[in-house]
């Protein structure tokens, strides 16, 4: 089973550092099985975060394979990755394109940890597009049990490995 990857955005009035305090609209992801369980993982995230009411403005499928994210980086880049393989029928080049969510200070930081992600894959890439993504934090799923969390983690790194196979299979 696949990671489906949920892009939430939520209002709700946040102080700032200097103490002014202002209304934001903000972008989170997080994986769900369902919309009913994103706006509920959401929800719950929030009341943790703010004491301050807030709005859930939407809630939408990300067009994400993967999220990667490493440490000491504070923002989150979306990169595009396109995965090469040769069609014997018509001896062409074929391009399967993925998004991945990486995790870096800048874009050059999101280039080289979208290289190090994709370390393990066999087939040729290239990286034709990083983005810096509007999303502020990401929640994946756990729970208590480090089994479960390993299985479900396993499965959301997988989804590259899928996509090669299957535009290889094509």
């Amino acid at each position: 089973m696949s990671v489906i990857w949920y892009e939430c955005k939520v209002k709700y009035r946040k102080t700032h550092e200097t103490g002014e305090s202002k209304v934001v609209t903000e972008n989170y992801l997080l994986d769900a099985v369902s919309y009913t369980e994103a706006e509920a993982r959401i929800t719950e995230e929030m009341a943790a975060y703010t004491s301050e009411e807030f709005k859930i403005n939407g809630i939408k499928v990300a067009n994400l394979s993967e999220v990667h994210p490493f440490e000491n980086s504070d923002r989150w880049f979306k990169s595009k990755v396109s995965l090469i393989s040769y069609d014997d029928e018509s001896g062409k080049e074929r391009k399967s394109n993925l998004y991945m969510l990486v995790q870096a200070n800048d874009v050059k930081d999101a280039f080289e940890n979208t290289e190090q992600a994709m370390q393990g894959t066999t087939g040729d890439y290239t990286i034709p597009a990083i983005t810096e993504s509007p999303i502020l934090d990401v929640f994946p799923y756990f729970t208590g049990d480090e089994e479960e969390n390993a299985t479900h983690l396993e499965n959301s790194k997988t989804s590259v490995e899928q996509v090669a196979e299957e535009s290889e299979v094509v």
